[in-house]
């Protein structure tokens, strides 16, 4: 992160020192939301997410100190359909409730953290005047964007608390995406704002081609969120045929193509499988383009996406490995934020285009 910052920074006036810290601080969070993304993967495949029951966002910040306390939240957790159904049957103790319990209240815990690091330096930049003239709204605005992530985040929890087993796939995957989207927007404010002058914001602007990418990539990670709700990956350990069909039998149609690609495991995994090159032949294109704008932009999309795919393949490969199937989701985060650096740096190439 530092290296990025100092590679894109020039440092060389006192005037640049505030712009140079507002910079740091969003690359800092961005950080901190990448480490969430990757919390949020253990938490969604050691199945941790509903060992909390209730929300409470400033007392909830500490964690059950006694056996007492144990013996309590153990007792909540007892009520909902997945301890009935599945975790009761299958003889959950107290070490393995509290067990699912240290993921999930990590995960909670680290986005208080993440709020009170944008929170607090937000307030301070803002008190002494340093933000730079047209960013303010938009900080306001990502500071919301927080906000709402955890009141998403509860609402997709509620889903698994009175009928279902599991939450809503739905409700995980609007979480996850909203969770990338403010990484991508950290880290298209920090590079806006290394970009601005005397005060004097020079925003990049997407272009076609660059709204195209993003789509392009938002639909794989749609899929790749239903994959994780859905637990669709555990439908083949096969690569690149599943179960020995390029097209995977027992796709279940009879409600329509529409209901199969929100619900059926079989077609989620088929089209996250295959729609990732898509991705590439996108991001690859994109990486030309601003090769010679930004030799490390290029790098680094390229790095992620190469990785990406190599951890996806080895994650089916190995039956749904945890510590692969969690280095797949962090990459994919990553894949997030250099596509992100490489479309904003198509935007400034226009924009220099344009004004000459």
């Amino acid at each position: 992160m530092n290296k990025l910052a100092r590679t894109i920074l020039p440092i060389d006036s006192a005037s640049t020192q505030r712009p140079i810290a507002i910079v740091n601080w969003l690359l800092s969070v961005a950080f901190l939301v990448f480490i969430m993304v990757i919390v949020g993967g253990i938490t969604r495949l050691t199945e941790s997410g509903l060992s909390i029951t209730e929300w409470k966002p400033i007392m909830g910040a500490i964690p059950p100190l006694n056996e007492a306390d144990w013996l309590s939240e153990f007792e909540k957790y007892k009520q909902i359909p997945e301890y009935i159904e599945i975790t009761g049957p299958a003889g959950m103790t107290l070490a393995d409730f509290k067990f699912i319990y240290f993921w999930e209240w990590i995960h909670r815990l680290l986005g208080r953290v993440i709020g009170l690091a944008f929170a607090v330096p937000f307030v301070y930049f803002a008190v002494k005047r340093a933000i730079p003239k047209g960013f303010g709204w938009r900080l306001t605005g990502l500071l919301a964007l927080g906000g709402l992530q955890g009141v998403i985040g509860w609402w997709m929890v509620t889903s698994g608390l009175a009928q279902q087993t599991d939450v809503s796939h739905f409700r995980l995957a609007v979480h996850l995406l909203l969770a990338l989207f403010i990484l991508a927007c950290l880290v298209w404010t920090a590079l806006d704002i290394q970009n601005s002058s005397g005060g004097v914001a020079k925003p990049a602007r997407m272009t076609g081609f660059g709204f195209i990418v993003t789509i392009v990539l938002f639909l794989q990670l749609l899929f790749g969120a239903y994959v994780a709700g859905l637990n669709a990956g555990y439908v083949s350990s096969t690569w690149p045929l599943m179960n020995g069909h390029l097209v995977p039998e027992g796709v279940d149609y009879s409600y329509g193509l529409w209901t199969a690609i929100n619900y059926d495991p079989f077609l989620i995994h088929f089209i996250h499988r295959w729609w990732a090159w898509v991705v590439v032949g996108f991001l690859v294109v994109l990486a030309r383009r601003i090769r010679q704008q930004s030799r490390m932009a290029s790098v680094a999309i390229h790095i992620a996406f190469g990785t990406q795919i190599l951890l996806g393949i080895a994650t089916v490969m190995t039956g749904m490995n945890i510590v692969l199937a969690v280095l797949h989701q962090g990459v994919g985060a990553l894949v997030v934020a250099a596509t992100a650096w490489g479309v904003h740096e198509l935007g400034q190439l226009n924009r220099r285009n344009i004004r000459s």
